[in-house]
Parts: structure tokens; C-alpha cells; sequence
């Protein structure tokens, strides 16, 4: 008879590095409250408003109203997991695949790179925005 497994398909908890015990830590809290944020917006998003509806205008009304701030939280707030989930799932990939060395120096380096970019991009958009009339 065979021991029973005690691995559930998941890459185990890394045991080397406080870093990687933390990005895989992360991982999953990230994934688990993407899934909820990610469901709220569909909901509210597809399901309560006509998706024929969604415009500026709706964006705009909803991000400058007595809600604002907690609107552009949120979405901040998804951005910005989605961008470091998305980043760290990446980071991990390449250094499975790439031997250390000028080449995953460079596709970390390039991938650290976008990742800021687009987080700091998606961040002075949600919070800068100015609605105009």
C-alpha cells in the first residue's frame, strides 16, 4: 500500500528564502482577494448596470460622486494586486525556465520595468483623473 500525498498539486512553500516564503505567501492572498474584487466589478460592472451604459460618463460619475475615493480604491486597489500577482507569476516563471545570467538579468530587469511603468501609469490615471464636462 502507498503512503498517502501530501502534496495538493500547488508548488510547495519555499523554505530557503524569506523573500520567495513571502512572494508565495502573497500569491495566494493576492489570488483569493483578486477573486473577490475581480467578482464585485463583474457584478457591478455587467450584472447591475447595462454593459451598453458603461462609458465615460459612468466612470467619471462614479469616481468623482460622494463615493470617489472608495471607488478609485478599489480599482486601484485591484490594479495594483493584478500588476504585482501578474508580476510575480512571471518572475517566477522565468527564473524556472532561464539559467542565472545576462539573459534573466535582462528579461527581470525588463519585466520589473514594464510592471512599475504600467503600475505607475494605471495609478496617476485612477487618482489624477479630472472629469471633464
Amino acid at each position: 500500500m502507498s503512503e498517502p500525498s501530501t502534496s495538493y498539486g500547488s508548488r510547495p512553500a519555499p523554505t530557503g528564502s524569506a523573500f520567495e516564503l513571502f512572494a508565495w505567501l502573497f500569491m495566494r492572498l493576492s489570488g483569493v482577494l483578486l477573486l473577490v474584487l475581480a467578482l464585485g466589478h463583474l457584478v457591478i460592472m455587467h450584472l447591475i448596470n447595462n454593459v451598453g451604459n458603461i462609458n465615460y460618463e459612468f466612470v467619471a460619475g462614479r469616481w468623482s460622486g460622494e463615493l470617489g475615493m472608495f471607488w478609485r480604491g478599489y480599482d486601484w486597489l485591484m490594479l495594483m494586486l493584478a500588476m504585482v500577482h501578474g508580476v510575480n507569476g512571471l518572475r517566477t516563471i522565468l527564473e524556472d525556465y532561464l539559467r542565472p545570467g545576462k539573459r534573466r538579468t535582462l528579461a527581470l530587469s525588463a519585466l520589473y520595468i514594464i510592471g512599475i511603468a504600467f503600475l505607475a501609469v494605471g495609478s496617476v490615471v485612477i487618482f489624477a483623473f479630472k472629469r471633464v464636462v
